[in-house]
């Protein structure tokens, strides 16, 4: 199974096994009210019309330089960057977008396929009156940047593959087809317990303490629902779900400068690396044994494909490189971004927002 969605199912999975009981103590809590929660990411919240009923939520981290457009993976949506944006703002101009079906965005499947998801990202760069911006995406989203990139390149200064140049995103005939990626599947951590839910502070915890970092709490806003004294409560089944798989194309070709960053072999998380369970030991070596030949085959294919792209390879990364892999990330992409403008002759550019 490809990292991305072995990782969007398994979240799926831990969100339904959750069981809030209704002990004295909860009954308790739910006579208290909370305070309201604010976002303290600094970004500011737009959404931008790509079709009949269907708007994207797009933030706006502000900052000044090239624009840079994130885009998240299968399940997640822009507010998983919102530790990791304001970091590249200092330099550049940061946005993120929310896939339709996913977070507050509106959903239509109707015409879904990389084809539509990639136009969705052109009408918001035309609402933002972006003129080549820095496409980055995490896990499914490269199949978005390949998108955009084939069909139309002039619209694009380069792309960053954040863990997201799989066969969605390249496929030259060389490398794993998705299908083989897919069948495979590693351990699963213990689904978060009632102490884990009891605010998405300590949810934040749960998966520091499995993955070795965490989401940022506005994005576990996002996936979860909240109870009025605080606790996490029923998880949001966004409609993009049933849909983010199809109208797969194939690309053979990136004709603009890229970055492509792949975690090799790929960090399974701390509760596995800490693990004394030898079914959970054996599992995971099993899982690691076999798709690291998967990816070194796909990271090969790429590197020979594209010649023009620079290839990265993060050992022991976790598949949300970003997150598990931040300062180096950061190198690596602000490095791509600097040297964009020796390596193409980058027409004027314009933010409309500026923060």
């Amino acid at each position: 199974m490809e990292p991305g969605e072995t990782l969007l199912r398994l979240r799926r999975a831990l969100l339904r096994s959750r069981r809030l009981g209704g002990s004295v103590l909860s009954i308790a809590l739910c006579a208290q009210q909370s305070a309201p929660w604010r976002d303290a990411s600094p970004h500011a919240v737009q959404f931008v019309t790509v079709g009949k009923n269907v708007q994207l939520e797009v933030l706006d981290w502000g900052g000044s330089g090239q624009p840079v457009v994130l885009l998240a993976g299968g399940g997640d949506t822009a507010h998983i960057f919102d530790d990791f944006a304001p970091k590249l703002a200092s330099t550049f101009h940061v946005y993120g977008i929310a896939r339709r079906g996913f977070g507050e965005s509106g959903f239509s499947a109707e015409g879904y396929g990389a084809d539509r998801l990639g136009d969705d990202v052109l009408v918001v760069l035309d609402a933002l009156k972006l003129t080549r911006p820095v496409l980055a995406g995490h896990s499914i989203a490269g199949e978005e940047l390949s998108s955009v990139a084939n069909r139309h390149p002039e619209r694009v200064a380069g792309l960053v593959y954040l863990d997201a140049a799989y066969p969605y995103a390249f496929d030259n005939g060389k490398g794993p087809t998705l299908k083989q990626i897919q069948e495979i599947s590693g351990p699963q951590p213990p689904p978060p317990g009632e102490a884990d839910l009891a605010s998405f502070r300590a949810l934040q915890q749960y998966y520091l303490r499995v993955l070795g970092f965490t989401y940022p709490e506005g994005e576990l806003r996002q996936q979860w629902n909240s109870n009025p004294d605080g606790r996490v409560a029923k998880h949001r089944d966004f409609p993009g779900y049933a849909t983010i798989m199809s109208g797969m194309n194939k690309y053979a070709a990136i004709p603009v400068p890229a970055l492509a960053i792949f975690a090799i072999p790929h960090g399974q998380g701390k509760w596995v690396d800490s693990s004394t369970d030898p079914k959970v030991c054996e599992a995971a070596k099993a899982y690691s044994a076999a798709l690291t030949p998967l990816t070194e085959s796909q990271e090969n294919a790429f590197e020979n494909g594209v010649p023009t792209a620079r290839v990265v390879r993060l050992p022991g990364a976790h598949h949300y490189v970003y997150l598990s892999n931040e300062a180096d990330v950061l190198r690596e992409m602000r490095a791509f971004l600097a040297g964009l403008h020796s390596l193409l002759k980058i027409s004027p550019f314009h933010a409309s927002t500026e923060s």
